[in-house]
């Protein structure tokens, strides 16, 4: 990026996109060597037969991928690419921001000249993941569908991508926690930070605790060591940012509540949400739409996709509103 365009770059983007930048960083910079990805890979597949020496990273980097920058790519024996994300919400749109993962990393993977050859050109076979670790519950696996969004729904839909979310909370008892140490570890780490918070602690007192009290403990001692006071920057910002993501639902209930209104208002902003994710608009848009606050349209679109494949209107005012 040149100094003029970094001129020119919106504040506010430029921020998001930083926050983007570190918000999984300690999940990415923890299974980002090839001892804990093998082990990760083992765990998915339930085999023994790749190491270290098998594993090849993928990831997006760099100024021009930022906005759209994943968590973690990594080719296995170059047959098997693993595109994964880390993430604290559940989004509709994974299976969307995959196929674009997916379609920029295989520009890196495939010489653009090769794509004209007649010839057949052998790819890795593509597995898309999103390691779920946030607070409200989940069911212990699931798949997201590409196909859900579509406008026009077919039986057999000429492009698929699923992306399969697995629960990492140690309540969820997942099987990956017991076949991945490395994932077991990230995960009693994270509920130990949200442990100490419960008493009162700060977040950031939390954090510092729980660093202290895992090295005690035994958990993740050559990462934390290795990484040193780093290791607490990354999870500063990261659990700050999910901070300021509760604020601006809580912001947006506010500024609807100013304008008076009431729950036949909220009632009827409910249903044309829902009629406009069934025709496979995105949260930004419905609010572009409806002219509404894109925080509490977010609220609402979360609230519905956690109410299942039939979402009632008074279970959303419920969730939303208590």
């Amino acid at each position: 990026m040149t100094e003029k365009q970094s001129e020119n770059k919106n504040p506010q983007e430029t921020q998001d996109q930083s926050n983007r930048e570190w918000k999984s960083s300690a999940f990415t910079t923890y299974f980002g060597t090839t001892e804990r990805a093998a082990e990760l890979y083992r765990a998915l597949e339930q085999t023994e037969d790749v190491g270290p020496e098998d594993i090849s990273f993928a990831t997006l980097q760099g100024v021009l991928f930022m906005v759209r920058k994943n968590d973690m790519a990594f080719t296995v024996g170059k047959k098997i690419l693993v595109i994964g994300e880390h993430q604290s919400t559940i989004n509709r749109n994974m299976p969307l921001r995959s196929a674009i993962y997916y379609g920029r990393t295989m520009e890196r993977l495939v010489p653009s000249r090769d794509i004209y050859k007649t010839g057949r050109i052998p790819i890795p076979t593509p597995e898309f993941f999103v390691f779920y670790n946030g607070q409200v519950p989940r069911p212990v696996e699931e798949i997201l569908r590409l196909s859900d969004s579509y406008l026009e729904k077919t039986d057999a839909p000429m492009l698929e991508l699923q992306v399969k979310v697995i629960n990492i909370n140690l309540s969820a008892g997942h099987p990956i926690l017991q076949r991945s140490r490395s994932m077991y570890e990230y995960s009693w780490f994270v509920q130990k930070i949200r442990e100490l918070q419960k008493p009162g602690v700060s977040r950031d007192e939390a954090i510092r605790q729980a660093i202290k009290i895992s090295l005690d403990a035994g958990i993740m001692v050559d990462f934390i060591k290795e990484h040193g006071s780093e290791v607490e920057n990354m999870l500063f910002t990261e659990f700050n940012v999910d901070d300021a993501l509760e604020v601006r639902y809580e912001e947006g209930m506010e500024k609807g509540l100013e304008k008076g209104m009431e729950k036949g208002e909220h009632t009827k902003l409910i249903q044309q949400v829902l009629r406009k994710l069934e025709k496979g608009k995105l949260p930004a848009e419905i609010a572009e739409d409806l002219d509404e606050d894109a925080a509490m349209i977010q609220q609402i679109c979360q609230a519905a996709g956690q109410c299942g494949s039939e979402p009632n209107v008074e279970q959303i005012y419920q969730m939303i509103t208590q």
